[in-house]
Formats: C-alpha cells, structure tokens, sequence
C-alpha cells in the first residue's frame, strides 16, 4: 500500500511497525540491552548486548523459536567458561557460533576455545536503528558491530544488519567479516536456528535438498530416516545430530523449509552456500529440550580439533571480507505453504539428479 493510502488509516507507523529499543529489567535478563522490531503480525527482538542475535521471533503471536530451560538472559560470568555454557545457551531464533572455535570446548596450543565459541556473547558497537520510508516502502533496520580480538591475537570484525520491509513476512540478517589484523586469521562459523514449540511440534515436517544423511555419533544412529519428522516429548531422549551433504542450485541457493501445517504456519531460510558449505541438523525430543537446530556452517560440526588435524581450518586473510545473507520468511496459511513446497521440490529435483 502506498504511504499516502495507508497515513489515511494510522496516525502514527508505530501503529503498525516500528525498531524499538529496550532493556529488560529482572532475572537472569536484567540489563540486557535489545531492540524490539515489529512488522505487522511479524515481531522479533535482537540483542544488542549478544551479537544482535535474534532470541524471539512469533507470527500472529504464535512463538516460532525455542527458548532453553534458564530462559532469557544476558551475559554472565559463565558463558564463555568450557561446559558451564550450557547455562548460557538460551537457544533463541538463532545464535552466532564462532569466530575462532564452533561446537564443543577445545584447546589448541595451549589456548582455549569456549562451547560455540565467543562471538555469540560479544555485544555490538555502532549501534544503529530506523524506521523510514525510501522509494515507497517503510524500511525497519537494525545493524551493529562486533569485535572478537585479544592483545597479540587477533582482530574479527562482524558487521551485522537486520532488516524488513512492512507488509513483507521476511526479515534479512546481512553479516559482513573482516580480518583486521595482520596474519591469516581462523574464520569458524554456524548459524545456530532453533525451532520451538507451539510452532514445532509432532506435526511439524522438514524439508531439506540433502543428498546423504549421516549421524554424528551412536545416539543418532538408526534416525537418520527419521530426520525430517519430530516426535512427541520423551523423558530423557538423548539429542540426535545429523550431517547433511546439502545440495543447492547452479548459483549456490539453497533454502530449508520447516512446516506446520495443521498450525498453518510454516519458515524458509534461505542463503547461498559460498562460504557456508556445511549443514548439520541437532535434533532434540527431550521433554524440556524439545528442539530441532539448522545450522549453516563453513566448518564441521566436529569442530576445530577436526579441521587442525586434517589442515582444514578455514582462515580469512589479513583485510579480506567474506559475506552471508539469510533470508527468514514466514509461510501462512495452507496455500502459501502448498506453493512453497512445490518450489521446493521443484529446486530439490533439479540439484539432485
């Protein structure tokens, strides 16, 4: 709708969109700095004090993300301290796992490297948000600078942006890294996206152009046919993780969707797979830790040991950029979803032949 037509129907675009920021005030969360983005029946809040991860996205008010058992939370003492950041991993739409390590603990030469390493507790710099219309549509944008550097180490910069247009369902998360030191510098990345109930549950389904599934270990061995679909809780469930040799176009597009449909809701994620070749799959029917996680990576899930012993690190030269974009769009109603599976199927044939 025009701005001319729509200003006729509201006296403020806060009304219907807006960037908001807050602070919250109690619990583990208490001060925690974040900006509140909503988009018609579309909100989500990024963290400012977290790497803007986004921790809340909900459509028509309908919680899409999971959210771990101590809740939201800001940065504590803990969070980047081996295991104990299991008490830090809140989960959230999604969480950014690198710079240096991904995936468990380790120490490399005398160095230690946290769980999902620092980046996901680094809070951003150069804050910035608006609302503004340009060229006939009201833009909502939030970006932000984060730095994970050490003296006589080394100096990763990640430029973060999120943005959305109103009366769009997608929100885009642009991240641009640079190596702003002076030597070949690890780059280690994953997207850490995190469903949650009402939005999962047994209902929910899958779609993945994965050409071969493995598991990561024994607890997931024998599911891999299963890996598409979630089971009811079950008291004690041990995690399953899943390797995907995931598939995309002549362009490198690829996309997932994950569909409820008698909630009639479902999410694409969309991204290209230059510099994220890895997708893996954690997938939790613990009751309380009823979760699926998709993850985008330029590194194995095996982590940083993996690639040091097979000299595979991935490592950003000094002042080289590397860039992701992700699209996240929301899927409603029975038709939307019908056509997006349709598109779906029709990329998935075309790259797996």
């Amino acid at each position: 709708m025009k701005k001319e037509n729509l200003m006729k129907y509201v006296g403020s675009m806060q009304q219907v969109a807006y960037v908001r920021p807050i602070t919250y005030t109690e619990g583990r969360s208490h001060g925690l700095s974040a900006y509140e983005i909503k988009n018609g029946c579309m909100e989500l809040q990024v963290m400012a004090d977290k790497a803007l991860d986004v921790n809340q996205l909900s459509y028509k008010g309908i919680n899409i993300n999971f959210l771990s058992k101590p809740g939201l939370q800001g940065r504590n003492q803990y969070d980047t301290n081996g295991d104990e950041a299991i008490r830090s991993i809140m989960g959230g739409l999604f969480f950014t796992s690198g710079i240096e390590s991904i995936c468990a603990p380790c120490t490399i030469d005398h160095v230690d490297y946290p769980m999902h390493g620092r980046m996901r507790t680094t809070p951003a710099e150069h804050l910035g948000a608006d609302a503004y219309w340009e060229d006939g549509q009201y833009k909502l944008l939030v970006k932000g600078e984060m730095r994970e550097a050490a003296l006589f180490g080394e100096n990763m910069v990640l430029r973060r942006s999120i943005s959305t247009t109103y009366g769009s369902k997608t929100f885009t998360v642009t991240d641009e890294f640079e190596n702003e030191g002076y030597r070949d510098e690890p780059l280690m990345l994953l997207y850490h996206i995190n469903m949650g109930y009402p939005f999962l549950d047994e209902n929910t389904r899958l779609y993945i152009p994965t050409a071969k599934v493995i598991a990561r270990d024994k607890d997931g061995e024998g599911h891999e046919a299963d890996y598409d679909k979630m089971d009811p809780p079950k008291d004690n469930e041990p995690e399953y993780v899943f390797i995907h040799d995931m598939q995309s176009d002549a362009d490198g597009d690829t996309q997932v969707l994950v569909v409820n449909e008698p909630l009639g809701i479902g999410l694409r994620i969309s991204y290209n797979m230059k510099y994220l070749p890895y997708f893996m799959e954690w997938k939790s029917t613990a009751s309380g830790d009823y979760v699926i996680g998709l993850e985008p990576a330029n590194s194995s899930v095996y982590g940083r040991p993996y690639h040091e012993e097979r000299g595979t690190v991935h490592k950003l030269a000094p002042f080289a950029k590397e860039k992701n974009v992700l699209d996240f769009t929301i899927l409603d109603g029975q038709a939307e979803i019908q056509e997006a599976i349709r598109e779906f199927q029709k990329m998935q044939q075309g790259v797996l032949v």
